[in-house]
């Protein structure tokens, strides 16, 4: 796991894929732990799937967490992703779909009209690689799951995704082709570029 930036306020990482942002209840391997073995007052302000790469951030001590916490809530961070999707997708445009968790099947989530959560993702084409498409996606609300359930509601499976995607999508990389690859908060701007 690579620091991409340290300060007296804040740690970025760039988190590879497969490892927990937080300790699992059976892993105790995670990026907040190898962060705190370096700087043991970070805590965590937000996080990332297993099974997305890409910047992470860490805020140094309870009053830099409130507030950085604070600047996701009220949707002050900018975050950008590039995932792979399945398929010809063109053009660009706006996903507004609210979430839920899918309770017989959780982790999962899924879109729910009468119960789910407001959430929204921007996403515009980058260009395309045979059958699948180069995506960025910009997550305007938090909600779990949120850029994979989204892609999956237009028909364009996240190539990798083991929970939503169709087997043939699912098999066709090693790993979830998702990376959090821009996040700009408190006058920063980092950057990540994906490996695939």
């Amino acid at each position: 796991m690579k620091i991409v930036h340290a300060d007296d306020r804040l740690v970025v990482v760039d988190k590879p894929a497969g490892l927990l942002s937080v300790p699992g209840r059976t892993e105790p391997d995670c990026a907040s732990a190898r962060v705190q073995a370096l700087y043991p007052d970070a805590l965590v302000v937000h996080r990332l799937d297993q099974a997305t790469s890409g910047l992470l951030m860490f805020a140094r001590g309870p009053v830099a967490q409130r507030e950085l916490s604070a600047d996701f809530a009220e949707r002050r961070v900018g975050k950008l992703y590039v995932a792979v999707v399945a398929g010809r997708l063109e053009g660009e445009g706006l996903i507004d779909l609210p979430l839920a968790a899918d309770w017989p099947h959780r982790p999962r989530q899924q879109v729910d009209h009468e119960k789910g959560k407001p959430s929204q993702t921007r996403w515009h084409v980058f260009g395309h690689a045979g059958p699948h498409t180069r995506v960025a996606l910009e997550p305007l609300t938090g909600r779990s799951h949120q850029l994979r359930v989204h892609m999956a509601s237009l028909g364009h499976d996240i190539v990798g995704d083991s929970l939503y995607a169709a087997p043939v999508i699912a098999t066709a990389s090693p790993r979830l082709l998702l990376h959090a690859s821009e996040l700009r908060v408190a006058g920063h701007h980092f950057t990540s570029p994906p490996e695939f």
